[in-house]
């Protein structure tokens, strides 16, 4: 067990998820809570996901796993044989948090059913893509076909571009912190009632959840003067106010947006001798709000396309707007910010990577150990009293 001060370190969850939700695990996980991840003999099917640590010495590769999959312990289990499923059944006797997915290995519904029938106080977060109702339930979504069918794909993109993909596996990062918060939620009434919960949460409903203006355009579009019809456009770097966007400078873009100060963006514009008309009275109609807003990121534009991105950001941030430089991922890796606060944290040997995602004042966050197939089978099985003989 990683030897850590993290709050949840009386927990001990067993994580039998998928992709869908193993990003939950791995928040509890590094929030110090005892996580084992059982996994077939021949290994986990998720450790063959790329990208791959090229010329690796002996012992894991798969970058994704190793980020995914950390602060885990591994047990090795045969669910073929009695024994295995036995193994099995006695870690989560032992638990007090189950997370599982559908599908996903050891999490068969009649092994959950049989655990909560022993353990009224028992914890179990069910994932799946669609719910176990409705006429989706038995629809097969990985990533790109829960995004579709989720609503968050369509918006996305230019106005002459197809929808895109979310970078990475974001709707699944979604999912799993939904999980997290399930569990979370679960586990404290446990504590204080003695009882324990099924959740079950939906992929697909995750992901609806997070649409935020789109739904909200779609079921008020007629009191918005920008709107053309009830379904947001795909607008690029533009935000659906029209005063947020990204631009294009000399040497890259920046996000720009005259909020939270427009007086103080126009006054800069006066200074750069770039603010043409704005200051015309009939701006001052609030019947020409929008038309102001459009003028307003005219000008940002062509004015911004006059200067060179990272001194613009610093004088924009230092004047009290919030503007953004946008940075590859080379950029972030590269990141001064991140660097001044010792946000990366070491993942593979030579292989570092993202760190907290919060901090506790008293509990500091830390990452726990990784390790190979099966790596820490007999420690497991020993705790949970399983001997040669049987």
């Amino acid at each position: 067990m990683s030897d850590t001060r993290g709050p949840l370190q009386d927990v001990r969850v067993v994580d039998l998820t998928d992709e869908r939700g193993i990003y939950g695990a791995k928040l509890l996980a590094d929030l110090g809570a005892d996580v084992v991840r059982p996994e077939p003999p021949e290994g986990d099917a998720l450790r063959r996901r790329g990208p791959h640590l090229e010329d690796a010495p002996d012992g894991p590769t798969s970058l994704w796993h190793a980020f995914f999959a950390s602060s885990r312990r591994f047990l090795s289990v045969d669910l073929d044989s009695e024994a295995g499923n036995a193994q099995l059944d006695a870690l989560i006797d032992r638990a007090h948090v189950v997370l599982c997915c559908t599908g996903a290995f050891g999490a068969e519904q009649e092994r959950l059913d049989a655990a909560l029938s022993r353990r009224p106080e028992l914890v179990v977060v069910e994932v799946s893509s669609f719910g176990k109702e409705g006429p989706w339930r038995d629809y097969l979504a990985p990533h790109i076909v829960a995004g579709a069918l989720g609503g968050a794909v369509a918006p996305t993109g230019d106005a002459d571009t197809p929808p895109l993909n979310a970078f990475g596996e974001l709707h699944f990062m979604m999912s799993g912190v939904y999980v997290a918060i399930a569990a979370l939620g679960a586990l404290h009434l446990a504590r204080v009632r003695k009882i324990g919960q099924r959740v079950h949460v939906p992929v697909h409903e995750c992901i609806a959840s997070g649409l935020e203006q789109v739904l909200m355009w779609y079921w008020y579009h007629d009191r918005l003067p920008m709107a053309k019809g009830p379904v947001l456009e795909r607008r690029g770097g533009l935000h659906w106010t029209n005063a947020f966007q990204t631009m294009r400078g000399r040497d890259g873009c920046v996000f720009v947006t005259p909020a939270p100060n427009r007086d103080a963006q126009l006054a800069w514009l006066i200074e750069e001798d770039a603010a043409g008309d704005l200051w015309d009275p009939k701006y001052q109609d609030p019947a020409n709000r929008e038309t102001f807003t459009l003028a307003v990121m005219q000008r940002l534009r062509e004015w911004v396309a006059t200067r060179d991105v990272e001194p613009l950001f610093k004088e924009g941030q230092a004047r009290g707007l919030a503007y953004g430089q946008v940075v590859p991922v080379e950029g972030v890796a590269d990141n001064p910010h991140l660097a001044a606060r010792e946000w990366w944290t070491d993942y593979l040997p030579t292989v570092r990577g993202p760190g907290a995602p919060y901090a506790f004042s008293d509990t500091p966050w830390e990452i726990g150990p990784y390790g190979d197939v099966g790596a820490d089978t007999e420690a497991v099985l020993s705790e949970i009293g399983w001997t040669e003989s049987q």
